[in-house]
Order: structure tokens, then C-alpha cells, then sequence
């Protein structure tokens, strides 16, 4: 007989483990709603981890009132088990330690006698990173439930061994995850640096040719080739996305553009054309959606896409890297919305920046190609080495969970995540919360 443990991770059984069935491991909690608001302590599963969330808050989509919620208790384990098809990004469960309230959208389920909650929440942890539960929702099945799984053989430790391997997996992800920890953070910190050194130089607070800072008077001197202050445009042309049953069609708005960003003519009405190709460097703007704001430098000949604004360049009178990373400063655009976050265009064009001359930007663009290249460098190396930790520490759990190394007795570490601190941050991953 295959258990689930070798039809997913290909591990065979250790000869000291039984063999038991799924569902005489696990129990679905029923009966547990919040009926009379008994708990008001709202939980809610982010990537992975059961955290604590303001019942009063207005971010997220929460109901009137939460009597329909299920009572949740500390050992309980919470799945996620909707959006397979969509969502291949969320971990799906989290262990729950502390009693609350959480949607009924989720199956919270409880160990039997004998077995140790944080041994069985490591151990749906591999299979959710192995990517199993996406294998349960097919075609037009995109959610499931806990009781839907099949009656599948598993093999499981003694309860002796499940504590001892989840005693040791809790000191060895959190030495993993504090490692992981100050990576990001060194990720972080280049980023910033990155930033800073690019706001610096395209404002004249440092010489290209030094790295020096140099008088904040020099952003003020007029442009040789533009002759004073220059005014960016308001709007280059704006795309929006028009979905027929072939294709997509875009609504483009044409609007005044000056010397800056030439090749538009003021229409005054939308125009209707398919997907439209342009020859020349350009300014291409993510103008809506999670990445607003972000702006990429487009030469040769290039199509424009949905929701994005482009504006081509004079290359006589502006070098594009330099608008380029002028453009694409963090706080570059004034932007809005919530939900669906977008870049005010013309609020932002509104505004009058300094350039310098046009000698001047070529040489800025030059040092910031040089230093930028040096530190993407690094964070690309440091990127490689979380994504390495990462995948150890995946491997660890996987091993670990299915008998396939011999897990030594040791000592309790003052280290988070020991025996008496369950583990609370499974990936080591910035809070991406899917649900209250």
C-alpha cells in the first residue's frame, strides 16, 4: 500500500512508524461558531501564520458582525483550502496559538489523541510545499474541503518521536529564519542605499565624477540646451484595456505633450486603435495595479500594453536612462486608490523639476549605470543565497516530517520557536494576508 507520504515526497516508510489513516489523525472541528459573540479575538491566516487582527479595522473584507465565525483553539490547525487554481502562491494552513475567532470560509482541524499538533502542522507544511493541495482542485474545482480529502494511509511516529522532531524542526527553521531575517535586511538596506543614490544624483546632491555631494544651488542653475526649468508633460498617451471576444482593443487619449516628450497631437477625443507599436526610446509608466508607478526604458520598436502611459523622448535634449531613473523614484508619482492602486499622471506632471543640461545628464546616467550594476550584483547574490535557504529549510521539513533523517535529542534553545514557542512564521516571508 502507497501512503501519502510516498505518493507525494517519494519517502518510504520507516519501519518504526505505523500506519494509520488521515482521517483517524486529524478531526474537522464542528459546532464552534461565535454565536452571541463569545471571542472577539479576530485572527486571521497570513501566508502561513495565524496572526492577531483589529476586529475594529476597515482594511479587508469583514462582515457586520461576526457570530457566523468558528471558535478556534490554541493546537487547532487552519486550512485554506479555496482559490487552488488562481492562488499558487499562499501557504494554506497555520497553527493556531491562541484561542479566537476566524472565518468559517477555512476548515480548522484538531490531532487525535497520541499525536502532536505541531509534528502534523509541519507535516501538512511539506505537502503545501510540495504543492499538493493544488492537485485536489481541478478544471472548474477550485476550492475543496478538508473532509473531500481522500481516506489516504499515512505513516506516523510515535507520539515521543512527533514531539522530538517538532522540537527540533522549531530550533532549526528559527535559526534558518534568522538567518533569512538579516539577509533581508542587508536586501533592505542596498535597496535603500540604491534609491538614495539615485535621488541624490539626478537632483545634483552629488558630482558624478566623485560621488562627492556638491552645492544644492547646482539642481537650480538653468539647462543650457532647455534653458531654464522644464516642465514634464501631463500625459504622453494613456492605454486602457477594451476586451472583445478576439481581441483587445485599447482606448488611447491623446493629450498635449511639449518639447520634452514630442510626437502627440492634441485631439481632444479618445481614439480607437488596436495594439499600437512606436519606434524610439520611451518612458513606459505601470500606471495601475500593485506595481504603480514603476517605470521601465523602452528604445528600438516597442508596443504599449494595458494600462500603461509612454512618453516618447527628443533624444536632442534629454537622455533617457536619466529620465528613466528620474522617473522611477519610489516617490516619484502622486498616487491613489486602495484597493486598486493608480498613478495621478497629470497631478504629477503638474509639477516642475530641475534638469541639467544634456552633457550633464549623459555623464549622471554614466556613474549611475556603473553603481547601480555594483549593487545589483550584490543583491543578486544575496537573493540567490535566501532562495538556497529557503529551499533548505523546505528539504529539512520534508525530511524531517517523513522519517528520512535521524533527528537528535537536544537541549532546548532560548532561540524563538522552540517546544513551548510554536512556530510562527513558516516561510520567512513578508505578511501577505488572504483572509480575516
Amino acid at each position: 500500500m502507497i501512503t501519502l507520504q510516498q505518493r507525494v515526497h517519494a519517502a518510504a516508510r520507516p519501519e518504526d512508524w505505523q500506519l494509520d489513516k488521515l482521517h483517524q489523525v486529524f478531526r474537522v472541528r464542528r459546532g464552534n461558531k461565535n454565536k452571541g459573540m463569545k471571542e472577539d479575538n479576530l485572527l486571521s491566516l497570513s501566508y502561513g501564520r495565524i496572526i492577531q487582527k483589529s476586529i475594529e479595522t476597515a482594511d479587508g473584507l469583514l462582515p457586520e458582525n461576526f457570530e457566523g465565525y468558528q471558535i478556534v483553539e490554541p493546537g487547532n490547525i487552519v486550512l485554506r483550502l479555496t482559490d487552488l487554481q488562481n492562488d499558487k502562491r499562499s501557504l494554506r494552513q497555520g497553527l493556531v496559538t491562541q484561542r479566537g475567532i476566524i472565518t468559517s470560509a477555512y476548515d480548522a482541524v484538531e490531532v487525535q489523541r497520541d499525536n502532536d499538533p505541531r509534528f502534523w502542522f509541519y507535516s501538512l507544511l511539506a505537502l503545501d510545499l510540495a504543492k499538493h493541495y493544488y492537485s485536489l482542485g481541478g478544471g472548474v474545482r477550485q476550492s475543496v474541503k478538508f473532509a473531500d480529502f481522500p481516506n489516504d494511509w499515512v505513516y506516523c511516529p510515535a507520539l515521543a518521536t512527533q514531539r522530538r522532531i517538532a522540537g527540533f524542526l522549531d530550533r532549526e527553521t528559527a535559526r534558518l529564519d534568522l538567518l533569512i531575517g538579516k539577509k533581508r535586511g542587508m536586501l533592505e538596506l542596498l535597496g535603500e542605499k540604491r534609491s538614495a543614490l539615485i535621488a541624490a544624483a539626478v537632483t545634483g546632491g552629488l558630482d558624478p565624477a566623485s560621488g562627492q555631494p556638491v552645492v544644492a544651488k547646482t539642481a537650480a542653475r538653468p539647462s543650457a540646451a532647455g534653458g531654464g526649468r522644464v516642465t514634464f508633460p501631463k500625459v504622453g498617451y494613456l492605454i486602457r484595456p477594451l476586451a472583445t471576444s478576439s481581441t483587445i482593443k485599447n482606448t488611447v487619449e491623446l493629450e498635449q505633450a511639449d518639447d520634452l516628450f514630442p510626437g502627440y497631437s492634441a485631439s481632444g477625443q479618445d481614439v480607437w486603435l488596436p495594439y499600437y507599436d512606436y519606434d524610439g526610446p520611451a518612458i513606459v509608466l505601470s500606471a495601475v495595479g500593485a506595481q504603480c508607478g514603476k517605470t521601465f526604458l523602452a528604445d528600438g520598436k516597442w508596443g504599449t500594453v494595458a494600462n500603461t502611459t509612454a512618453f516618447g523622448i527628443d533624444t536632442s535634449k534629454a537622455s533617457p536612462k536619466f529620465l528613466h531613473y528620474m522617473t522611477n523614484q519610489k516617490d516619484f508619482w502622486e498616487k491613489g486608490g486602495s484597493a486598486q492602486p493608480y498613478v495621478k499622471v497629470s497631478e504629477t506632471l503638474r509639477k516642475r523639476f530641475f534638469i541639467p543640461d544634456l552633457a550633464t545628464q549623459r555623464r549622471i546616467a554614466g556613474f549611475l549605470d556603473r553603481e547601480t550594476a555594483r549593487l545589483d550584483l550584490l543583491m543578486a547574490k544575496i537573493d540567490a543565497s535566501i532562495d538556497l535557504l529557503r529551499e533548505r529549510r523546505a528539504a529539512l521539513i520534508t525530511a524531517a516530517v517523513t522519517g528520512q533523517i535521524d533527528v537528535p535529542t537536544s537541549a532546548k534553545s532560548d532561540t524563538p520557536g522552540t517546544p513551548d514557542h510554536p512556530p510562527t512564521d513558516p516561510m520567512n516571508a513578508p505578511q501577505e494576508e488572504t483572509s480575516a
